[in-house]
């Protein structure tokens, strides 16, 4: 790395809010707020337009999207309506472009227990960490259906 020109974390001031891409806005509302519990902060649609291809650099481009609000971080859904010829990806975590968002719990059973009930999954399974400074930490990921992964993490009891 090239440590003549200075680095832009002095110029980052916070993270601001993460965006999914999901397929239906009203199915991913449902869980992040009917099940995560975050709140809905309000729904915007925007038609395809010049700021909206100007910013995505994606002719066509079209969407709707819902900000929530969970403990302490804004996510962003986004269910775009054009253009027609959208992929549908569901990496894997090991895949280049993979992204999850973690949170950290109480009791990872129990959140298991009621995300489950919502077809969002483990790719594998409960795991603890058996040495190093995050010794007993439990963690898991959980996959839903669009491809979204998130981890939860409950930290070692002292």
């Amino acid at each position: 790395m090239d440590t003549a020109e200075p680095l832009l974390s002095h110029l980052i001031r916070s993270v601001d809010h993460t965006g999914i891409t999901v397929s239906s806005l009203k199915r991913s509302l449902d869980f992040w707020v009917g099940v995560l519990g975050f709140e809905h902060l309000y729904t915007t649609e925007y038609p395809n337009s010049t700021l909206v291809e100007g910013l995505l650099g994606v002719p066509g481009a079209a969407l709707t999207l819902a900000m929530v609000r969970g403990p302490g971080h804004d996510i962003e859904l986004l269910e775009y309506s054009a253009p027609s010829e959208r992929q549908h990806l569901l990496p894997r975590a090991c895949d280049v472009g993979s992204v999850h968002i973690a949170f950290e719990v109480d009791d990872i059973e129990k959140v298991l227990g009621l995300i489950a009930q919502h077809r969002w999954a483990p790719p594998g399974s409960l795991q603890t960490v058996t040495e190093g400074a995050r010794k007993g930490l439990k963690l898991t990921y959980v996959r839903g259906p669009d491809g979204v992964t998130l981890e939860f993490l409950q930290p070692a009891k002292n």
